[in-house]
């Protein structure tokens, strides 16, 4: 068969195609806010779960800019419902239950030793705790509290070491959470009936990862589709040689760089990119997740900086990636007060290519009273801006 040849996108033809992907500038969601939210979570694949709570936890902040009907107890419902499960992904994230199967070579692979956990297994320890699970039901780290010591005051507890490995390796699974705490039940009783639980053969996964991450991202390169999975990339290197002499997947170049794309993806040019609408991020979305992605195909440098020392960030604990018109505009450093209810917007810096100012500042605002209202907030407060003129104009739409 022959391949078929190399698409060439401009770097704006790239954007668009990502941001459609990714919905984060689509039309109006519509039917139940619920399913809705199932239809995202299924679309990318993935959200990740974040503790940092300084606003809205990062999964449902990334879900909301997707769905605005979106409510925080969405998730928990489909956890009830047997629609969604945690598990990992790059990271500890929420994932569609029909897709399940897929989640079972890294656990396989930690069964057999073929993947190294972040904790030594204590074998014994763990079969005690399943077996208390089965006979008990469903329990939290905390119902341990009396089972094994503390070594160190940095080192987590034994039984919850054993707690989390019976997980990653797939005995157990969370079948709810209290207070954001996890509750441990084990596989059988909350997998729904007639789940697929074979375990993919490589090629079938390798596929599977391909197919996924060009559905959901528009286009990649294969180190992109492998992004901190362990032992795939040979496989998922493999797997593309072969979706291209069969025409599964084809080439782009962006930038002089060989992208990886589904055939029908570049029927999104035809499609609108809703470019007026402006949406707050998440530093944990999907969309720009992968940084070094972000900077060579959005020539944006983003890092957060909750993880580094006060005295070297440029702009706060934690800025919030602001999109519109298309590209990244700006940061916005903030931090939702639950006690005066008033969410404080700290640092707000624009990007040195924002040239429509004023039409930005009423578009942020609009979407800053959206913002104030998902994070539980009454009043908004504006400490600092940069350029400094933006604080009034700001403050000027609010009231």
């Amino acid at each position: 068969m022959e391949v078929k040849k190399t698409e060439t996108l401009s770097n704006k033809e790239a954007q668009k195609i990502i941001l459609l992907s990714q919905k984060v500038l689509t039309a109006k969601n519509t039917g139940s806010s619920l399913p809705a939210t199932l239809d995202v979570i299924e679309h990318l694949g993935y959200i990740q779960i974040d503790t940092i709570s300084v606003v809205q936890r990062a999964h449902h902040h990334t879900l909301w800019n997707r769905n605005p009907r979106y409510q925080t107890t969405h998730l928990s419902e489909l956890i009830k419902e047997k629609k969604v499960f945690e598990y990992w992904s790059h990271a500890a994230a929420y994932l569609p239950i029909k897709e399940y199967k897929y989640s079972l070579p890294r656990k396989n692979d930690l069964a057999i030793g073929a993947q190294k956990h972040w904790y030594n297994p204590n074998k014994k320890l763990m079969q005690q705790v399943l077996e208390r699970i089965k006979k008990e039901g469903p329990l939290m780290a905390k119902d341990f509290e009396n089972t094994g010591k503390k070594n160190g005051d940095w080192t987590t507890k034994p039984t919850k070491k054993a707690l989390e490995y019976l997980f990653m390796q797939g005995d157990l699974m969370i079948s709810s959470r209290k207070n954001f705490h996890k509750v441990y039940d084990i596989t059988e009783r909350v997998l729904p009936e007639n789940i697929n639980t074979s375990l993919p053969s490589p090629e079938d996964y390798a596929r599977f990862l391909i197919k996924k991450y060009l559905n959901a991202n528009g286009l990649a390169q294969s180190n992109e589709i492998a992004y901190l999975l362990k032992n795939i990339k040979p496989n998922i290197t493999k797997a593309l040689k072969e979706m291209l002499l069969s025409n599964e997947i084809i080439k782009c170049n962006v930038n002089n760089k060989i992208y990886y794309m589904l055939p029908n993806t570049i029927n999104l040019l035809n499609k609108p990119l809703y470019r007026s609408k402006l949406k707050i991020l998440s530093p944990f979305d999907n969309l720009l997740i992968q940084r070094k992605r972000m900077q060579d195909l959005f020539n944006f440098n983003y890092l957060i900086e909750c993880y580094i020392p006060e005295a070297k960030r440029k702009y706060g604990y934690f800025s919030l990636p602001i999109l519109w018109d298309g590209k990244f505009a700006a940061r916005m450093d903030c931090k939702a007060n639950r006690k005066d209810k008033t969410l404080h917007i700290n640092n707000l810096v624009l990007e040195p290519s924002l040239k429509k100012i004023d039409e930005f500042s009423i578009t942020l605002s609009k979407e800053l009273k959206k913002f104030k209202e998902f994070n539980n907030c009454d009043s908004i407060k504006v400490n600092r801006t940069n350029p400094t003129n933006i604080k009034q104009l700001i403050e000027k739409q609010l009231n």
